[in-house]
């Protein structure tokens, strides 16, 4: 080593060996997760689907360009998760960064005589309106303001914030992906004095944590072999009209979906994955109960939206008076019971809530005078984190739901997914809806109850509510219409519970039609029932191991605001000045070494 040193060409030798060391490094990846809750790290069912690709999944990522901080560390970290994809896959994963290309040649099919004589820039304005259509189409979202600012012509194409992704695969409509969390994290506020505002910083870290499961169920929704089957369920005044129009939606591009009339015939689990009741209205004979309950016994799965009480805001909007909400009687007690649950006949109200227009008089003209109140009947509904279902979920809105209560059933295991707020009350029935519910200090004072459930998930194995009633005359019609003997006990199995319908139901208006699920005339935000009912539905029928991804939690770990403004000169002189000294004092030594060395 010392002759080496002492060659004069020594650092030629060192120069080549660094770079060997670099060349070689380029060949292994080892990246060491020191993180807590292992934020860097795949869950095992991501790296078995990745591990098993057997074909190429492109990705296009168009979170690029001039981003604000809060979009720039969310592109940073799904770069980081898709490199992350690549090298699992073996290369099968390949990314394209950047915002979509535009090509003349794409838009042949839109020539006409009219289009001939553009000009270059009327060209580019009309091929980005093209792009931004088409990517629409495709379920790619923009951030609405700067989606606004463009349309105004106030920032250029490239400076469009998208935040998503679009994952394709061989010839299957591509699957848009929201990079963004559903889940908007408001600061602590009080529900009757201020209102709402958003925690931008834990918003985007929720969206993080959802990220390795959005890219891993769009991979497995393209590349899996079977698609589930659901079947909604119609026979006892199930809607089949215009406010069922984003649930169809919602479910026709990743599932088969049919429409099964109970009173016809049993549904068969074996042709069925998951049965989707909505909002009946004509009560449960004991046969439609028993076909219920043997679809249940043999395996299937039951997503239940409930209305006990009869309640609708087109009574309110239409009289402007008060109105009774009454039991619709259905019948179904005694079989959700034996399930493990209880639909309670009354009321929830809660202050947190969403606002109702409400006609308060008349203007001088004689128009009526509009003033949006707030409307407990409307609370918000909170997801709970002990389910990949509900967790890292944005507030879902209701619309006069009931509670729940969840009783002893050996064998199944209850999950609480939605549950209202801290200020909450019940009305028993038969409940007055009153257009100022809310009169008095007493009143509010009344709202003291917390977490009460709306939605209810059952795992497990479920008895039926016909063991040992049935004559054997009965048992032998079922195995005749079922094609299955009469089962007593299920296998392993899950039914969902949720004691309003109108949370996956939705608004027609006259001006603007069918709305999204979770939206509301002059409530100007969406709401996560439909990323809710999309998620429930995922639970039921897809890969479970993929869902548990869902769990994934990142902790916000932020600096002491307080602390920091308190310490601020300190750390400021620590951090600016303590190296300046450290500089002087270093060269000060050195001087006097210097000195001391060679002055005699």
């Amino acid at each position: 080593m010392n002759g080496l040193l002492k060659n004069k060409f020594w650092w030629v030798g060192l120069i080549l060996a660094f770079a060997l060391v670099i060349y070689l490094s380029s060949f292994v990846h080892y990246r060491a997760d020191l993180t807590q809750e292992k934020r860097f790290s795949l869950s095992n069912s991501t790296k078995d689907l990745l591990e098993n690709l057997d074909s190429t999944i492109n990705v296009e990522l168009f979170l690029t360009g001039d981003l604000t901080a809060d979009y720039r560390k969310l592109s940073l970290a799904t770069q980081e998760l898709l490199d992350e994809f690549r090298d699992r896959s073996n290369a099968k994963v390949v990314v394209r960064t950047g915002l979509p290309e535009i090509d003349i040649a794409d838009s042949a099919n839109y020539r006409n005589d009219s289009l001939k004589n553009m000009t270059k820039e009327e060209w580019k304005e009309y091929l980005e309106y093209i792009t931004i259509n088409r990517l629409r189409s495709l379920g790619v979202v923009f951030d609405e303001e700067s989606l606004s600012k463009y349309s105004q012509k106030e920032i250029e194409f490239d400076k469009l914030v998208i935040p998503s992704a679009l994952v394709t695969f061989g010839r299957k409509k591509p699957y848009a992906i929201d990079l963004r969390s559903s889940k908007t994290v408001f600061k602590p506020f009080d529900v009757i004095n201020q209102n709402p505002e958003e925690d931008l910083e834990a918003t985007r870290n929720a969206a993080e944590a959802l990220l390795e499961f959005k890219f891993a169920n769009a991979i497995d929704k393209l590349t899996r072999k079977k698609v589930p089957v659901l079947a909604y369920l119609v026979g006892n005044g199930q809607p089949v009209d215009y406010s069922i129009n984003d649930l169809g939606e919602s479910l026709r591009n990743d599932y088969r979906l049919a429409v099964f009339d109970l009173k016809k015939s049993y549904p068969d689990p074996s042709q069925i994955d998951a049965l989707i009741i909505v909002k009946p209205n004509i009560p449960f004979s004991d046969e439609d109960k028993l076909k219920l309950d043997q679809f249940v016994m043999h395996g299937g799965k039951i997503i239940w939206f409930v209305d006990r009480l009869f309640a609708e805001t087109d009574s309110l909007m239409r009289s402007q008076k008060d109105f009774v909400a009454f039991d619709r009687n259905l019948n179904l007690d005694d079989l959700l019971f034996k399930f493990g649950v209880r639909i309670n006949p009354n009321l929830l109200q809660d202050l947190n809530c969403a606002k109702q227009p409400i006609v308060l008089g008349q203007n001088p003209d004689g128009s009526p005078r509009m003033q949006r109140v707030p409307w407990p009947y409307y609370p918000f509904l909170s997801g709970s984190n002990n389910s990949p279902i509900t967790k890292n979920l944005d507030r879902v809105l209701s619309l006069y739901p009931s509670t729940i209560d969840t009783v002893k059933t050996p064998g199944v295991k209850k999950t609480i997914l939605l549950s209202s707020d801290t200020t909450s009350r019940t009305l028993a029935t038969p409940a007055l809806v009153a257009l100022q519910s809310v009169k008095t200090e007493e009143d509010f004072r009344s709202f003291n109850k917390s977490y009460l459930p709306v939605g209810v998930l059952l795992e497990g194995n479920f008895n039926s509510l016909y063991a040992n009633r049935l004559t054997t005359e009965v048992r032998d019609s079922v195995q005749k219409a079922l094609g299955k003997a009469f089962a007593q006990t299920s296998p392993a199995t899950k039914q969902i519970i949720v004691s309003d319908a109108d949370i996956v139901t939705n608004q027609v208006t006259q001006t603007s039609g069918p709305l999204s699920m979770g939206m509301i005339p002059f409530e100007n935000y969406r709401f996560a029932n439909r990323e809710f009912f999309l998620n429930s539905i995922d639970y039921l029928v897809s890969n479970s191991a993929i869902f548990e991804t869902r769990n994934k939690e990142f902790t916000l770990r932020l600096l002491d605001k307080a602390k920091i403004e308190s310490g601020k000169s300190k750390w400021q002189i620590i951090n600016i000045g303590l190296p300046v000294v450290v500089v002087l004092l270093v060269g000060l030594l050195l001087q006097w070494n210097r000195k001391r060395k060679y002055v005699a």
